[in-house]
């Protein structure tokens, strides 16, 4: 037993209780009949677009549908992309187990996608990977590009206001996103292994169409 807590342990447990604290009074969505009830349905489809089932979705449609090979080697980087974000986040939700600051139970998108605790956000973690990936391979104007970040800021607020996570999670949250664009980045695939990863996907799944 620590009788004399040092400084840090003492202001690391005043920085999580603030946290904690203040995360639980901006969950304002969290309850169907809050004080935030009529931004309920608002917040909740800002944050779907940063959900998992939505980017898996949306890239595959686009790289079926794609017949460039410039397009096809964006696309199938930016769905490795999104599989290392929701592995890394995913583990390190299972390692942490933190829960939210109204410790609701996750939808069943949140199973589906893994998302099963507080720390680290997966949404914000995503939105801001991909907004990077966006923002570097394609040819935006200013004000595109300042919505594009304006969207992954509003992602990461939505999920505090909906009581699903912490601000601290939200935080490292868009930390991990950023490390995750940039290891993508440093990785990257050329266009011949693209391809080689198409043919294989598509003979996979020939036979079942």
């Amino acid at each position: 037993m620590q009788l004399n807590p040092s400084f840090r342990g003492i202001a690391i447990n005043s920085l999580l209780a603030i946290d904690i604290s203040l995360s639980k009074r901006l969950g304002i969505c969290a309850r169907a009949h809050g004080s935030g009830a009529p931004l309920r349905s608002m917040v909740s489809l800002l944050a779907l677009t940063g959900h998992a089932f939505t980017w898996f979705f949306g890239t595959l449609i686009c790289l079926w549908r794609s017949n460039t090979l410039a397009g096809q080697e964006v696309l199938v980087n930016l769905l490795l992309a999104l599989i290392l974000d929701l592995m890394t986040v995913a583990g390190m939700q299972k390692l942490v187990k933190r829960r939210g600051p109204w410790d609701y139970p996750p939808g069943i998108l949140d199973i589906i996608a893994m998302d099963l605790y507080s720390f680290p956000a997966a949404h914000a973690s995503r939105a801001v990977m991909v907004s990077k990936f966006l923002l570097n391979h394609l040819v935006l104007a200013v004000p595109l590009r300042i919505l594009l970040y304006l969207w992954a800021l509003l992602v990461g607020i939505s999920r505090v206001l909906l009581g699903k996570h912490h601000l601290s999670d939200v935080g490292c949250g868009f930390a991990l996103g950023f490390l995750h664009f940039s290891l993508v980045e440093s990785v990257w695939l050329d266009s011949a292994t693209c391809q080689t990863l198409i043919s294989i996907g598509t003979l996979r799944w020939a036979p079942l169409l």
